[in-house]
């Protein structure tokens, strides 16, 4: 109940101010009524939407066209709103300072809004606004290969340039134009890798969003050294009701089954090793670790067998995890490779020079490479997308990572 009272006085107070800002902008009252029908029907469908949603059932295509919807009405008139509000508090001021000075003024206690100040704003809510719109119809699918180049001092000399390719955040429920997605797969199969590894959340919340889609992820390539996998919230089935614990653990283990139907080989608490001439690395998998989130991974249990020495890279799927537990362990785990922020799917990047995303107050960690006294975390940007059916400026990624030892040209 007070989140609803929280969203109505949130509701009444944008559409106040943003009607403001169009009655002032334009004089032209068809204009005006216009506004009022379509802001009237969109909270109508957004209240229905959301008085619908069932936890039984989970995010759908409703949900989705339901949350892009919201974001893309209130994001523009939330800027509306600090706009006028800003303007407000310097007409109190001076409507208080006239009125203790005795200045007359024809308009009343408070002087009338100002239409260039209305007009400023709409232009500038007009850019989230188109934004959200271009990350819906396109951004979700202007899928980036990132490249990136890691030195180690103790990488053994065979491995000196192997290439890996990481994806992570499929959310098949999501997805919605086989085509689009098709182009994404065609262009994981142009990369050249020596192994692909996937870190986690393949589905929303059902093992069945993915019936339509084991084709298309199957005829990913197999590289040389394999394909692995690991879990990520999503993939446990705890963002819904389930009718018994039994149907929860259905889901689950269809879930862990769609893995080898693609050809990924998943890792629950374990490690592998990976040899090439006379030497090996080992990529340990951990199922789902994160702050806030199920904790049911176990690096002790994944390492067994593992020395400090030894060369490892560790996929895990939540980048709080690296934080907590993995950077500063006496283990020395390598290369950690993690996504689940999806760079909040909002943002703005400019490569080497800017970054900046909302995510970044949540997570320390959040997109790209990072690195600790020798320690690395890469933090994948998603392939897929989830919630807000779109992206703007933190595009769908395609990583690949090649390794390099220090001191090999």
């Amino acid at each position: 109940m007070k989140r609803w009272i929280f969203f109505l006085i949130f509701a009444v107070l944008v559409e106040f101010y943003a009607y403001q800002a169009v009655k002032t902008a334009f004089d032209n009252k068809w204009i005006q009524r216009i506004y009022l029908l379509i802001s009237f029907f969109a909270l109508a469908f957004l209240i229905y939407s959301f008085l619908k949603f069932d936890r039984n059932v989970g995010q759908t295509t409703q949900t989705l066209i339901t949350l892009g919807l919201f974001l893309l009405i209130y994001i523009p008139k939330l800027l509306l709103t600090l706009f006028l509000l800003t303007e407000d508090a310097f007409r109190l001021f001076i409507g208080t300072y006239q009125y203790f000075t005795n200045s007359e003024t024809s308009s009343g206690f408070l002087p009338e809004r100002r239409r260039f100040i209305s007009q400023v704003s709409l232009a500038i809510a007009a850019i989230p606004f188109s934004s959200l719109i271009y990350g819906i119809l396109q951004g979700r699918y202007n899928y980036k290969v990132l490249k990136s180049t890691v030195y180690f001092d103790d990488l053994p000399a065979e491995f000196d340039g192997f290439t890996l390719l990481q994806l992570s955040d499929i959310h098949s429920g999501s997805f919605d134009n086989p085509e689009k997605i098709k182009y994404g797969i065609d262009l994981i199969n142009e990369q050249d890798f020596d192994l692909l590894v996937f870190t986690g959340d393949l589905v929303n919340t059902h093992g069945s969003e993915m019936d339509n889609w084991v084709e298309l992820f199957s005829s990913i390539k197999q590289p040389q050294f394999g394909k692995y996998s690991v879990l990520g919230n999503h993939d446990y089935g705890e963002y819904v009701n389930w009718p018994s614990d039994r149907d929860k653990i259905l889901n689950f283990d269809y879930i862990k089954g769609i893995h080898p139907k693609i050809g990924f080989n998943l890792l629950l608490n374990q490690n592998v090793n990976l040899k090439k001439g006379n030497s090996e690395i080992n990529l340990i998998g951990v199922e789902n670790w994160g702050r806030g989130f199920k904790q049911v991974g176990d690096l002790k249990k994944a390492s067994e067998g593992l020395s400090k020495e030894d060369f490892k890279i560790l996929l895990s799927h939540d980048p709080s995890h690296w934080d907590l537990e993995v950077q500063n362990n006496p283990m020395n785990y390598h290369l950690t490779l993690s996504g689940h922020t999806h760079g909040m799917q909002f943002g703005i990047e400019i490569p080497g020079i800017f970054k900046w995303s909302p995510v970044q107050y949540v997570y320390k960690y959040w997109a790209g490479l990072y690195e600790n006294t020798g320690r690395f975390l890469y933090v994948n940007r998603g392939f897929g997308y989830h919630a807000y059916p779109g992206r703007v400026g933190i595009w769908p990624e395609i990583t690949l990572i090649e390794l390099k030892k220090k001191g090999i040209s």
